[in-house]
């Protein structure tokens, strides 16, 4: 009886070092994905659309707005919306919004700073643990859902229609996320170093802000901005908290631009244009921080 030799196969390290295996593999890597290239096209249509029209629109005239194509630039140009709204008291609406959002991250971020490097350095305490816990069950209460019980606390600490109003609330619902993003950023630097440090007399102070801070400045930038963000275009608070004009903010102030030039659609969307650019400067400014923020903190 004759057998029939058979042929081994071939192992994977051969396979791959076979020319057709890696001229299919390239072919894969170098064949298009049309399917995302037409979901990016889509969904860059759909954010830089709106904003195109916003733009334009705030350039327009009043008398214009209705007899020209709404996704035409304007044929005639004008800054009278952005005149308007600038002297319909925008640069104290402005102010209002600086002043709050910087008396907010600044407190918040340093205090959510140091309560992080706590919690990482002091882990094995047990109060530092329930501080921990504290901070994350903040995460899960909303600002509608605290808005009576702040409103009642503001009125009898005397602050009512006061920038102190909003900033006081701002803060204390900026630390929660900011801890838990930093936390883990210092977490990941490495124990070594600040054993080193240690070695070389440094303090507990002196290592929170000559080595934990620089390695960690792209986490402090993210929820700078982040922060910053969320506070500059809040809503709820000032509606609920100030009352006389002279206390308003920017996202209040546009909704009674809305009201006071409900006709007058390039008025509201030159408005639209100034609240906007602040944050955009600000992204401009951090961008490569935030971006660094986001992908290394929770990548690890």
């Amino acid at each position: 009886m004759t057998t029939v030799p058979t042929r081994a196969p071939q192992s994977t390290a051969a396979a791959k070092s076979d020319p057709r295996h890696r001229r299919n593999v390239r072919r894969s890597k170098e064949r298009p994905n049309y399917l995302a290239g037409l979901t990016s096209v889509l969904w860059l249509v759909i954010v830089v659309v709106p904003i195109y029209w916003i733009v334009i629109t705030s350039f327009k005239s009043q008398s214009n707005y209705y007899q020209e194509n709404p996704f035409a630039p304007p044929a005639e140009p004008t800054l009278a919306n952005y005149r308007l709204v600038i002297e319909s008291d925008f640069v104290q609406y402005f102010i209002n919004s600086v002043i709050a959002t910087i008396g907010a991250v600044v407190p918040a971020v340093a205090v959510s700073f140091m309560a992080a490097y706590a919690i990482v350095r002091g882990r094995r305490s047990r109060l530092l643990r329930w501080t921990n816990s504290l901070f994350l069950m903040g995460l899960a209460i909303p600002l509608q859902a605290t808005i009576i019980p702040i409103y009642l606390i503001i009125i009898q600490l005397g602050l009512y229609d006061s920038l102190m109003a909003l900033i006081l609330p701002s803060i204390a619902f900026a630390i929660p996320l900011s801890v838990l993003v930093l936390s883990n950023f210092i977490r990941d630097v490495p124990k070594e170093l600040f054993d080193s440090m240690r070695i070389d007399g440094a303090t507990e102070r002196g290592m929170l802000w000559r080595l934990a801070f620089p390695l960690t400045r792209p986490a402090v930038v993210t929820v700078t901005i982040y922060n910053s963000l969320q506070i500059w275009n809040g809503f709820l608070l000032p509606l609920v908290l100030t009352q006389s004009p002279t206390k308003r903010t920017l996202p209040l102030a546009l909704w009674s631009f809305q009201g006071q030039y409900s006709i007058n659609v390039p008025a509201v969307l030159a408005s639209v244009v100034l609240t906007t650019l602040p944050i955009l400067i600000l992204y401009v400014v951090g961008r490569r921080q935030l971006l660094s923020g986001l992908t290394v903190g929770f990548g690890k």
